[in-house]
């Protein structure tokens, strides 16, 4: 390990998480709050490690984590995304594990756009014969 610092963007619908890998204890901050305060849902604590555990590194790295955009799930999984790459950064061995995850997969699934002539991306205003 040359450098003290591996960083990795990761994206999820509307949310951009830029992490930082130190090495350290484990430690997840999440916006200079611990990830505990931050995600109430174990499910999304869950979403944000499984890199770390898919890779055994959950002791031996400090995640730093600036995060904006969109809800709680989208930001979860683009904390994973941006783990996930720092990972790489930090070992290319890593990579078969991860890609056969699917964590360095970006989710292309956006928010359609609303389109004119209609109430929402798809719902037609309501029908009247009258």
């Amino acid at each position: 390990m040359a450098t003290d610092r591996f960083y990795g963007t990761g994206r999820r619908k509307s949310s951009v998480a830029r992490v930082y890998l130190v090495p350290g204890t484990g430690k997840v901050t999440i916006n200079k709050r611990d990830i505990d305060d931050y995600f109430g849902l174990e499910t999304l604590k869950t979403i944000v490690r499984q890199p770390l555990v898919l890779t055994e590194n959950t002791d031996k790295f400090d995640v730093l984590v600036n995060v904006k955009g969109g809800g709680m799930t989208g930001q979860a999984g683009a904390i994973r995304h941006g783990i996930s790459r720092a990972l790489l950064e930090a070992d290319a061995e890593y990579r078969p594990a991860l890609k056969a995850a699917g964590y360095l997969t970006r989710d292309p699934r956006m928010k359609e756009r609303k389109k004119y002539g209609l109430k929402a991306a798809r719902r037609a205003p309501q029908f009247s014969k009258r």
